[in-house]
């Protein structure tokens, strides 16, 4: 997408929405507008019916957890407009005592994808028709995409084939965390590819 054509929208936005838009920009090919989280609706609304947006199709919602930052949580919202062929990415900052409001009214998609973030990330929507677990158990306690969720001290539940039974038990896992170094893997690889003796040029041979 030109970046022209997205600084547009990002100039669209900020004359529509005032206050209700923290900031407007472009990250890597990629339009990023913040919003308080008390508009979200009002937002996603013009997003979705402004003539010049016209972004029907909510991709994705998802959770992303900064345990050191003030206000923990982010939310983002994946948009995207067939009509202009854009995609839009909407975040919000939410703190771990801080409702978003629910789009669910506005998106029939965004029922399972805020139940998921509230599942996984125990991000409250306000409002949500029927805010319950997706993916864990009923019983299920915490929240396991949170960064600081334990390894150890909570219940797992599954189905024994043996006892032809559901049953629970402690979770214990084994692995410890990983540590990531971050670097390429062609970067950080000392020994030979499999592959790299075909670059390889006899003797003698003409470049």
């Amino acid at each position: 997408m030109a970046k022209q054509t997205l600084q547009e929208l990002g100039d669209h936005l900020a004359a529509s929405l005032g206050s209700d838009s923290e900031r407007f920009e472009i990250v890597l090919g990629e339009a990023v507008l913040w919003v308080p989280a008390p508009a979200i609706v009002k937002v996603m609304t013009l997003l979705r019916d402004d003539d010049k947006c016209l972004f029907k199709l909510l991709v994705d919602i998802c959770g992303v957890d900064y345990p050191d930052r003030a206000v923990r949580f982010e939310v983002v919202y994946n948009l995207l407009s067939l009509k202009h062929n854009i995609r839009l990415r909407v975040k919000v900052a939410a703190a771990e005592d801080q409702p978003v409001p629910s789009i669910a009214g506005l998106y029939s998609t965004a029922g399972w994808f805020e139940r998921e973030a509230w599942d996984l990330y125990g991000i409250y929507f306000a409002d949500h028709p029927d805010l319950r677990r997706l993916l864990t158990d009923y019983g299920f306690e915490g929240h396991p995409l949170r960064k600081d969720f334990p390894l150890t001290g909570y219940v797992e539940v599954r189905y024994d084939i043996e006892q032809k039974r559901v049953v629970y038990e402690p979770v214990n896992l084994r692995q410890e965390f990983r540590t990531f170094d971050f670097v390429s893997p062609w970067e950080g690889m000392v020994r030979p590819l499999p592959g790299d003796e075909k670059a390889e040029k006899p003797a003698g041979s003409k470049p």
